[in-house]
């Protein structure tokens, strides 16, 4: 991965889940990383882990531009940035009308929007700016990898805002990569199903197995290791741009 060794990956989302997975596989290969997140206890202790030759934390928002700025420039110190990678979100259970006809609250929805679309958005665009300055390596600038999800296509009942932002992301995948072609900059988006994130590790284990039983094969979870690796993968194969990969093992999200 010419793109990786050598080189900085900045990852959003860093410090858990997909995100410290991600770090942890583009740090294997032999990129420095810098670990963006809002949990400074958690993305300090990865780069005290990792080593802070190649390792480092950015606390941010990734809807604040001069916090994204600044672990860019954070990036800089490190190398040169190649690779960034986008999987901090956020989720919300709420349907349109509940029950008795209440509509979903609107400052909930602009919250979800605000997260996983703008604020990929926001990565998406100070990334490929500071990646559009450096020399290209066989004719390319740099990747950025973005986390819709399965929902975008599939959305349940209550995923009424997860749902839209997530389609959003796919929406801009195609545009942007376009938009960035003249740059030397690819653009992909990853689509995950169900995987074991901290956020379903807190389910009872009776639970995880009944969200593990609709996904067609391999029947279970999937592993944050699975999407670092596909996200290496990406990176890896120059030939990939505008395109979204669903990582789902089958899945086909039901009603509900």
């Amino acid at each position: 991965m010419k793109l990786v060794e050598g080189s900085v990956a900045l990852v959003t989302g860093g410090a858990s889940g997909l995100g410290a997975a991600t770090i942890r596989r583009l740090f294997a290969g032999g990129a420095s990383v810098v670990i963006v997140d809002r949990d400074e206890a958690k993305g300090a202790a990865l780069a005290a882990e990792l080593g802070a030759d190649r390792a480092v934390f950015a606390k941010a928002d990734v809807t604040d531009p001069a916090q994204i700025e600044a672990a860019i420039e954070a990036a800089a110190k490190l190398g040169t940035l190649r690779v960034a990678v986008s999987c901090a979100g956020v989720g919300w259970a709420a349907r349109t009308l509940d029950k008795t006809g209440k509509p979903h609250d609107l400052e909930l929805f602009r919250t979800v929007i605000g997260i996983n679309l703008i604020g990929t958005f926001n990565v998406l665009r100070l990334a490929a700016s500071a990646m559009s300055k450096h020399e290209p390596v066989d004719g390319e600038r740099g990747v950025i990898v973005n986390t819709a999800s399965v929902a975008a296509f599939d959305g349940q009942i209550g995923q009424i805002a997860y749902a839209s932002s997530k389609a959003g992301v796919v929406g801009m995948t195609l545009p942007a990569a376009r938009d960035l072609a003249p740059s030397g900059i690819r653009v992909c988006t990853i689509a995950p199903g169900i995987f074991d994130t901290p956020m379903l590790a807190a389910l009872p284990e009776d639970k995880r197995a009944a969200l593990a039983a609709d996904v067609v094969f391999p029947r279970r979870l999937g592993s944050p290791a699975e999407y670092g690796e596909l996200v290496a993968a990406i990176v890896g194969n120059g030939y990939l741009n505008g395109e979204t990969i669903r990582l789902d093992g089958s899945l086909r999200m039901p009603p509900k």
